[in-house]
């Protein structure tokens, strides 16, 4: 069997939304899937951000 050309499912970068505003240098992001036809709309997910040390929103970047 052949293998689908167009897959549903993308691999996203998540990007802390609060670290940008603390000052502190550094970035906290991870890296996600997500089934682009279930959601196509940008994922919020609440992830840990080690350098603040607390959970924060971290928002899908390009």
């Amino acid at each position: 069997m052949a293998k689908k050309s167009k897959e549903a499912r993308v691999q996203v970068i998540l990007e802390c939304t609060e670290h940008k505003t603390s000052g502190l240098p550094g970035t906290s992001r991870y890296v996600s899937t997500k089934n682009k036809k279930n959601t196509p709309e940008r994922l919020e997910l609440k992830k840990y951000n080690p350098i603040l040390k607390k959970k924060t929103v971290h928002k899908e970047i390009k």
